[in-house]
């Protein structure tokens, strides 16, 4: 391959690269899930498992349900195994393992909800909140939303 071939095959990988890169989703950054779990729950990591009403059954200081822990990817904890009965539940009231969850779930479903053209904090609230395909929506007053602005003006998170 000649140097010309080289240098531009080199410049269009590098255009790929930055196209791709320009439509990625930020990680969620540790105040973010600090603001989230403190609206989830209070941040209260003996969160157990409840069937808060017919069919809405969630776990953890993040509020998880089964199928936002199955869009996930199902992560779950060290020498545990997906198909394991329990295991949602486990990794669900682990503190690590359900940020690893939330985490999963932005970096996949992750999106400008607000339509501000940033992809923030206030986007993966709402995608949690919400749901991946339901966060354009505001988010609903109440306890949540009250805990979450609180935390996230402390925090400066936006």
């Amino acid at each position: 391959m000649s140097l010309l071939q080289r240098v531009v095959v080199s410049v269009t990988a590098a255009l790929i690269l930055a196209v791709l890169s320009a439509d990625a989703v930020a990680e969620v950054d540790r105040n973010c899930l600090g603001c989230l779990c403190e609206a989830s729950t209070g941040c209260n990591f003996t969160t157990q498992c409840q069937e808060t009403y017919y069919g809405a059954y969630f776990c953890g200081p993040y509020h998880i349900s089964w199928a936002y822990w199955d869009e996930a990817g199902r992560p779950v904890l060290p020498r545990d195994n997906p198909a394991n009965l329990g295991a949602f539940e486990h990794c669900a009231t682990d503190r690590y393992c359900s940020e690893k969850i939330v985490k999963q779930y932005m970096n996949k479903f992750g999106k400008d909800c607000d339509g501000d053209g940033v992809v923030s904090c206030r986007d993966y609230v709402r995608i949690h909140k919400l749901g991946k395909t339901s966060c354009a929506a505001p988010l609903p007053p109440g306890r949540f939303t009250a805990q979450f602005e609180e935390c996230a003006a402390r925090l400066a998170v936006f």
